[in-house]
């Protein structure tokens, strides 16, 4: 497995930050555990299952360090306002690619399929309401990415992820 992990002082493997789950919309709730199976995030629901969801859009992953950037532009962005589920620290997201293998220290196994467009629902972790701050085409490392569920079961707080 190529790695694609920085030190962040995690001994070279990138956590699990938080787990963020809603019953539709944003922001999504921090939880410690959950179960993840091939329909997407246990306790989670999208409302537009059009453009979210499914078992190619299973679970929504962003990186810690693209919303610390963010806040450092001003942006009010926090874990789960945008809604996703994962949010890992410890790794350069700008690493991340269609295809990447997210291998959590339980078992669970996640591949990025595609990037997730943004929608005005998460407007409001924007300064100025710029919810396509966080658009693939025009901020490549930046955007959430969906990933398929290649093995189910539970992602905990604070557990390493292999990254390749």
């Amino acid at each position: 497995m190529t790695e694609l992990l920085v030190d962040a002082g995690l001994g070279g493997m990138a956590t699990v930050h938080q787990i963020s789950v809603s019953d539709g919309g944003v922001p999504k709730l921090s939880v410690e555990r959950a179960r993840v199976l091939v329909g997407g995030v246990e306790g989670d629901r999208q409302r537009d299952l059009k453009h979210h969801g499914g078992p190619m859009r299973a679970v929504c992953l962003l990186g810690l360090d693209v919303i610390e950037r963010l806040n450092g532009e001003g942006h009010p962005i926090a874990p789960g306002t945008v809604g996703e589920n994962i949010t890992v620290a410890g790794l350069d997201w700008a690493d991340v690619v269609i295809g990447t293998r997210f291998v959590f220290a339980g078992g669970v196994e996640l591949e990025v399929t595609s990037w997730a467009a943004p929608c005005s629902i998460i407007r409001d972790s924007f300064a100025g309401l710029q919810f396509k701050r966080i658009e693939a085409e025009t901020h490549p490392g930046e955007a959430r990415a969906y990933a398929r569920v290649v093995t189910e079961g539970i992602v905990e707080a604070g557990e390493g992820v292999e990254i390749g």
